[in-house]
């Protein structure tokens, strides 16, 4: 029996998602999260064999934050992404935080069921579009954005300045500046709009 922690703030999908694993006689719903630290919380003390997160819960923390401390917990549960989101600052960052599994919300009930059962025997589960991004950007790195040039042009693309920036990442503003000219480089660009621009045009950035 594969044991499942829901961690998701629509209560509608979270409905969906239980009617959907619990018609599978090897899987069992054990408890259901709304918010990060719930699903957190939870990780913890009912020691489930998964955790399926969402990525926005609507608040300042995310499920990017709630994967992280629950991977850090002393016997962590495997964790697998369920979301609408498939930028590489999504990706990227439930990755670094130490998901197993990164899955969409429009996927067909078999791919996530086969997902479930994948990620809970400790394997990877990455949808095959997911996979194809991650891999793109292995072949071709000179043109890939670091996971903290992603971070900062996603700040960018809030409005912060550089100082915000630098306070956020806790880096310096130099720091900031150096990343934001090899950001301008990689997309070709030379302004912080058209970098925010290229950045939502190529999937980088939402």
């Amino acid at each position: 029996m594969i044991t499942v922690v829901l961690a998701d703030d629509h209560p509608v999908v979270r409905a969906g998602l239980r009617a959907l694993l619990e018609q599978e006689p090897d899987l069992r719903i054990l408890a259901e999260a709304s918010t990060p630290q719930e699903a957190t919380h939870l990780a913890e003390t009912t020691a489930p064999d998964l955790v399926l997160m969402d990525l926005q819960f609507g608040g300042t923390l995310t499920g990017v934050d709630a994967t992280r401390s629950i991977r850090a917990l002393p016997d962590p549960p495997p964790v697998l992404i369920l979301t609408n989101y498939d930028t590489d600052a999504d990706i990227l960052g439930a990755v670094e935080a130490g998901a197993c599994g990164y899955l969409l919300k429009d996927a067909p009930p078999v791919e996530l069921l086969a997902a479930v059962r994948a990620a809970a025997a400790g394997e990877s589960a990455l949808a095959p579009g997911i996979t194809t991004r991650l891999l793109d950007r292995l072949r071709s790195p000179a043109a890939s954005l670091s996971a903290r040039e992603i971070e900062v042009v996603t700040l960018v693309s809030h409005g912060s300045s550089n100082g915000e920036i630098a306070a956020g990442l806790r880096i310096s503003e130099a720091t900031v500046k150096s990343h934001l000219v090899h950001v301008f480089t990689k997309l070709g660009v030379t302004s912080r709009t058209a970098a925010v621009a290229a950045a939502r045009r190529q999937g980088i950035v939402r």
